[in-house]
């Protein structure tokens, strides 16, 4: 079973920016292949996909955090990573990491637990 460790949430004002970090373990196979991301969700709503990143390095964002999030995977260290900048209050959320096997990538996500963010205005 794949565990995720999701660290770096925190508070920040408006316009701030904060690192997410979360460590793959007890995968099946190379973290090279295993796609990734990032999810968030509010209480009383859907959780959100804010980024993924195939095997392959293809990106995805989603529209309200294109081009103030970026998101990468060291595939050495296990970790996948989340750049935010320009954190907006409507960025408050608990986020969530994620990771699929090759097969499963979309699909079959693992989950973390989440890390908090909250940003103020």
């Amino acid at each position: 079973q794949v565990q995720l460790m999701e660290s770096g949430g925190g508070s920040v004002q408006a316009g701030g920016s904060l690192r997410l970090s979360c460590v793959a373990s007890r995968l099946s196979y190379p973290y090279s292949r295993y796609c990734a991301g990032w999810y968030r969700q509010d209480p009383g709503k859907e959780r959100e996909g804010v980024a993924t990143i195939r095997n392959d390095g293809y990106t995805e964002y989603a529209n309200s955090v294109k081009g103030r999030f970026t998101i990468s995977k060291d595939n050495v260290k296990n970790t996948l990573t989340l750049q935010m900048n320009s954190l907006q209050p409507e960025d408050t959320s608990l986020y969530y990491c994620v990771a699929a096997p090759p097969h499963q990538c979309g699909q079959g996500w693992y989950w973390g637990r989440g890390t908090q963010v909250t940003v103020s205005s």
